[in-house]
């Protein structure tokens, strides 16, 4: 039976050191003493932010049990160890050969309605989640797989180098993923060897979407793209635009990220622009003080592309 570890905070649920736990930047807030107590941050903010609120539960039990049905399936030429309920394969050479760092970003969402569907047909199998996050909700049937040790993380390692035998699972999801690694195409190879025949795939990847680390952001994916990893090893069934990914989500995040990086006169006449204003050819617009009065972080996260300049070592 899944265990639900977070969920969104609401009025009736609310708790005061569930709150704190699941938010550490609320915490801090607190003990500087710019809120009262978690319950203030909720009531101004939290509640609107759609903030998570943690529940004193154990996944210690599942946990134990889930690795008894992974052990077979690890690779046994591949340097680990166990941890607990953990297997890592992380070892420093993997970690520098792919640029691993450590990070305070924090990777928490749910499993939309087509991952969900998914998990429950495969309820007696086996389902990876390659680079899973911190999830709220902890499936038995699910192996969460991830470079960082989540309390909810089941087995470290790169994607690029998968620890798992060839066939070992029913399914495997890969959502929003791909755009942090190196080597994609490499790990394409290597989903589809982990997935057995037969088995299903959904996979993921923003096309127009601003910067964001994890704590890196390497590539994002035109449909093509995607396509272009998977469909000389397994059948393409659908390609779709799904409603949480629809073009009014890169909109408003372009937006509130813009806004965001201005400040006082510049950022309200930013506001206030009327949208037709941006049907004009952007040379028109180049000199605006909401365009020069960004800063270069926003620029690097909003940018059309970026140049690079390189030189060879003599």
């Amino acid at each position: 039976m899944a265990v639900t570890l977070e969920a969104n905070a609401t009025p009736d649920n609310f708790d005061e050191s569930g709150y704190l736990a699941a938010n550490p930047d609320v915490a801090e807030a607190v003990r500087k003493g710019q809120f009262k107590s978690g319950r203030q941050h909720f009531e101004g903010h939290g509640l609107k932010e759609r903030r998570l609120i943690r529940f004193p539960c154990s996944i210690a039990d599942i946990q134990q049990e889930k690795l008894k049905r992974i052990e077979p399936l690890l690779r046994s030429d591949l340097p680990h160890v166990r941890r607990g309920a953990k297997y890592d394969f992380l070892t420093d050479t993997l970690r520098a050969e792919t640029g691993i760092s450590e990070t305070d970003a924090i990777s928490a969402h749910g499993y939309d309605p087509y991952a969900l569907e998914l998990i429950a047909s495969c309820r007696d199998g086996l389902v990876l989640d390659c680079g899973a996050g911190k999830r709220p909700v902890y499936y038995p049937n699910v192996v969460n797989f991830e470079i960082v040790d989540y309390v909810t993380t089941d087995v470290l390692g790169i994607g690029e180098q998968l620890p798992f035998r060839d066939n070992a699972f029913d399914a495997v999801l890969s959502l929003s993923v791909l755009e942090h690694v190196r080597d994609p195409f490499a790990c394409a190879a290597e989903i589809a060897r982990v997935l057995k025949p037969g088995g299903k795939l959904i996979c993921c990847v923003p096309f127009l979407q601003p910067l964001h680390g994890y704590p890196h952001h390497y590539y994002n994916m035109s449909g093509q793209g995607l396509r272009a990893l998977f469909e000389r090893r397994l059948h393409i069934d659908q390609h779709i635009v799904p409603r949480s990914t629809l073009p009014l989500y890169s909109l408003t995040w372009f937006v509130q990220s813009w806004a965001g990086g201005l400040q006082g006169q510049t950022r309200d006449e930013f506001l206030s622009m009327r949208l037709s204003e941006l049907l004009k050819h952007p040379d028109e617009l180049v000199d605006r003080r909401w365009v020069t009065a960004l800063s270069g972080e926003t620029n690097f996260e909003l940018a059309s592309a970026t140049m690079l300049f390189a030189h060879k070592e003599a």
